[in-house]
């Protein structure tokens, strides 16, 4: 009797830290329609006992995943699951996902292939049946293996603090209850309810760097302190508070850098951003990886970011940094260009066999006229006696070894070196239009430089070449 009276003792403590800590996080699950995602593991099975224990106002509907790593084995928990749920009258649903089959298909590690297809069975479960919440049993050590193995792959921002006590997921939330417990005082909760739940081999195999922790570092750490869990979940959830606060900050001064912004280019101008302090130079810069990221690759590392900080302090104005997923970071003097290539080279070469105008890949226009009226000239605009044009007109991209006559000098000079003396970043010199006529002399590179004999007409009353470049079609 003494000893019955001590476990209920026990088992209050630890509901009453639960139910203390969401209160702390101002969360109830009274009235919430909710699917627990149930393994048959110690923590899954705690979480719905506690569920059905605590709350007798809330719909629950279990969820289960067989990944099919162990074949019967794992078979045999989904059976588990479904005879606990059918006893207490819990709608109970599960699917078998072939993983090992998607991990060929994908070249996806186990854990992320099999994280991917239990969040997408746990998202057509809670859209079949009408679900609000998904609640998970991620408990306080589960937190710090995350910490910690997030820390050793170089993660940086929000990614330290480890795993949300909520987030959203898919029209509704995930919420994470446990988070305040231990993995002994979940097994010690299961012992004093009789719950029996399963055991997965996988979890003690040294194959997966979580399991490592788990076996190697927790212990040390538990025997330091036993309560490390409350510290490191004190971490995180002050690390989530701070990193929300800089985010928006970062993204109000990010309004003074940005001088293009597409969903698959963003250039940034790096004397406004060296201003910024470091830490919102950091989060700058995760802002465009979030930005132009649709899924964030695994291989990016807090080692990409150290290198492009390198780039920018770089006494060189120029160079290229690759990112993973085909990302090219490229610096052309004081403007840095993030943007994927899908051709290195965008070609393009257009052919007027008499005046008329041609739109550009980048919808800027380039147009031919005949006139027997000289007008005045430009940056924008070249004048040219028809005499000296020899028709096709051509307009294409930079060839190697490009060399112009320029109004003004002797000799040649190579396109690079004009780039080079205008500053043109380097990205936009791979499609800046070069107009050349059908001897392939170089007439004029728009808003740059004219060949020699530009802007100096006859006096015969020949008809002239007007050539006008105007971007993006604006008038």
């Amino acid at each position: 009797m003494i000893k019955d009276d001590y476990f209920f003792k026990e088992e209050m403590q630890m509901e009453e830290k639960v139910d203390q800590f969401l209160k702390q996080k101002g969360f109830t699950f009274a009235g919430k329609r909710v699917l627990v995602g149930v393994s048959g593991g110690p923590d899954s099975l705690a979480l719905l006992n506690y569920l059905l224990n605590k709350h007798q106002d809330i719909t629950l509907v279990v969820g289960h995943l067989d990944h099919m790593f162990r074949g019967e084995e794992s078979l045999q928990d989904a059976k588990y699951v479904e005879q606990f749920c059918q006893v207490r009258g819990i709608p109970f649903k599960m699917k078998r996902v072939d993983v090992p089959e998607y991990m060929e298909k994908t070249g996806k590690s186990p854990e992320v292939a099999a994280r991917e297809c239990r969040y997408q069975f746990f998202a057509e479960v809670m859209k079949e049946y009408h679900l609000s919440h998904l609640a998970l049993a991620h408990h306080g050590d589960d937190q710090i293996e995350t910490i910690l193995m997030r820390l050793t792959r170089g993660s940086s921002g929000s990614a330290r603090a480890g795993i949300p006590f909520m987030r959203p997921f898919e029209k509704g939330t995930i919420v994470r209850p446990f988070l305040a417990l231990s993995r002994q005082e979940i097994e010690q909760y299961c012992m004093e309810h009789h719950l029996h739940p399963r055991h997965d081999p996988s979890n003690d195999s040294d194959s997966y760097l979580r399991n490592r922790f788990r076996k190697y570092v927790l212990p040390f750490l538990k025997k330091e302190n036993n309560n490390v869990h409350e510290h490191f979940r004190r971490f995180s959830e002050d690390l989530l508070l701070d990193e929300e606060c800089l985010q928006e900050l970062t993204k109000q001064k990010m309004n003074t850098v940005w001088r293009e912004k597409h969903t698959d280019k963003v250039t940034i101008d790096l004397d406004a951003f060296q201003k910024l302090p470091l830490p919102l130079q950091r989060r700058g810069i995760q802002l465009i990886l979030d930005y132009l990221y649709e899924h964030r690759p695994q291989a990016l590392s807090a080692i990409h970011i150290d290198s492009f900080f390198s780039l920018i302090a770089s006494e060189n104005p120029s160079g290229r940094l690759d990112f993973p997923s085909g990302l090219k970071v490229i610096r052309s003097y004081r403007l840095c260009h993030f943007l994927f290539l899908v051709d290195n080279h965008p070609n393009f070469h257009y052919v007027l066999t008499e005046p008329g105008e041609c739109i550009l890949p980048n919808g800027d226009q380039i147009t031919i006229q005949c006139i027997k009226t000289p007008v005045e000239t430009n940056s924008n605009n070249i004048l040219l006696n028809k005499s000296d044009v020899a028709f096709p007109v051509i307009i294409r991209t930079k060839e190697q070894g490009d060399r112009m006559s320029l109004k003004g000098m002797g000799g040649t000079k190579k396109l690079k070196s004009i780039f080079i003396d205008h500053k043109v970043p380097i990205a936009e010199r791979e499609e800046w239009p070069v107009v050349t006529d059908g001897k392939n002399r170089i007439l004029w590179l728009p808003r740059l430089k004219k060949c020699h004999n530009a802007d100096t007409l006859n006096n015969d009353k020949e008809p002239y070449i007007l050539i006008t470049y105007k971007e993006k079609r604006q008038s």
